[in-house]
């Protein structure tokens, strides 16, 4: 749901950059968790609170500069239990990676890695078998349509593009 960017301050606080539609969704949660070293640890939120795009939040633990510091670029998120439904036809994009993606013409262009924020819109990261990327814009013109129960997506999206 976001990411730390950097220290903020002497005493452990940060900045951090939602990934979400909504910036202050993230202040919701009394418990944040951090990825480091591929694992996922909870931390509590002392404080939190938005300042222009970023978050600037004090977590139990985190309490000089350069703690703060060893942390930028550590993934923020929250337990998927604790997060609200979706809603009818939408998604999480956490939900959608090792989905198959699959084109119109019936041809498998990978699975979906992850995705990639781009400002306007977020953007697929599609890999093939033999590693190779495709970056589909994940808007309406090229998603089709999510299949959650047989793990797949179907694009309008070319395999030569």
């Amino acid at each position: 749901m976001g990411r730390i960017a950097a220290p903020h301050g002497v005493r452990g606080a940060m900045k951090v950059k939602p990934a979400s539609a909504e910036p202050a969704a993230l202040l919701a949660y009394d418990e944040w968790w951090l990825r480091t070293a591929g694992a996922w640890s909870a931390r509590r939120v002392n404080v939190a609170r938005e300042q222009g795009t970023m978050l600037v939040v004090e977590l139990a633990g985190i309490e000089s500069r350069e703690a703060a510091a060893a942390l930028r670029g550590t993934e923020v998120g929250v337990p998927r239990e604790s997060l609200p439904d979706a809603g009818d036809g939408a998604h999480y994009q956490a939900d959608l990676a090792g989905m198959q993606v699959v084109n119109r013409e019936g041809v498998v262009l990978g699975v979906l890695e992850d995705f990639i924020e781009s400002g306007a819109h977020p953007i697929a990261r599609v890999v093939d078998d033999a590693g190779v990327k495709r970056l589909i814009p994940w808007v309406d013109a090229y998603v089709d349509a999510v299949d959650v129960d047989a793990r797949r997506i179907d694009v309008d999206w070319s395999k030569d593009a």
